[in-house]
């Protein structure tokens, strides 16, 4: 029978993390093993039922690093698989939760949400990574559902900001003066995909979108 590289591999592996982590691994003690059996008192020989345990702990301590380096083997196939999926998401437009807006210093942008109520008026604010509010935007009567609005990427005082990842928030109000929640998304055509401790994460522009996060895709 001939023994898949791989197989070799991951016992290796498993041997080279028993040695790391107890300071010996199961040729050690295999080894170990036998000088007891070479060294034991003729006249007083090892019990064959602790020498039994023995073996037995050696082969659950082996079994469990083996386990050990399978699961993180499937781990790290499975993180190779999501990114090889997430590459085919640039060029597509995404919708996912979030409420950062990507201004690529040029262009307007623009900032999704939706609302659970229809209201009278709504309050677009825009701040910037410090936290500081750069733009208010104030709407007539949205309906209930899905809305955008458009930022020019330019303050309250007419400056155009830099290229950068921004945050919104919508507040809004029915005609009574009830509050209406919003729910807001992060938009925007894919550009690249950053790969950051084996995890992939989709980029627009300034703005980083985990897989998790998206709800849907657009081709274009």
């Amino acid at each position: 029978m001939v023994t898949s590289l791989t197989s070799v591999t991951d016992t290796t592996a498993a041997a080279a993390a028993m040695k790391k982590s107890l300071g010996l691994n199961k040729d050690d003690f295999m080894n170990l093993f036998i000088a007891q059996l070479k060294y034991q008192d003729p006249l007083k020989p090892q019990d064959p039922t602790a020498m039994l345990d023995q073996l037995s702990q050696l082969s659950l301590v082996e079994q469990s690093y083996n386990t050990n380096t399978a699961l993180q083997n499937l781990l790290t196939s499975q993180n190779n698989s999501a990114t090889m999926s997430s590459v085919s998401f640039i060029g597509k437009d995404v919708r996912a939760n979030g409420n950062t807006v990507p201004f690529d210093g040029t262009s307007a942008t623009s900032m999704q949400f939706n609302l659970a109520a229809p209201v009278d008026s709504a309050v677009i604010t825009v701040t910037d990574a410090s936290g500081n509010i750069v733009k208010s935007i104030t709407t007539a009567a949205l309906a209930q559902g899905d809305s955008s609005v458009a930022w020019d990427g330019r303050a309250d005082n007419g400056v155009l900001m830099p290229a950068g990842a921004y945050s919104f928030s919508v507040n809004g109000t029915t005609a009574g003066g009830s509050k209406v929640l919003a729910t807001t998304y992060t938009s925007g055509r894919i550009d690249g995909v950053s790969i950051s401790n084996g995890t992939p994460t989709l980029t627009v522009g300034a703005a980083s979108i985990a897989l998790s996060d998206v709800i849907s895709v657009k081709g274009v």
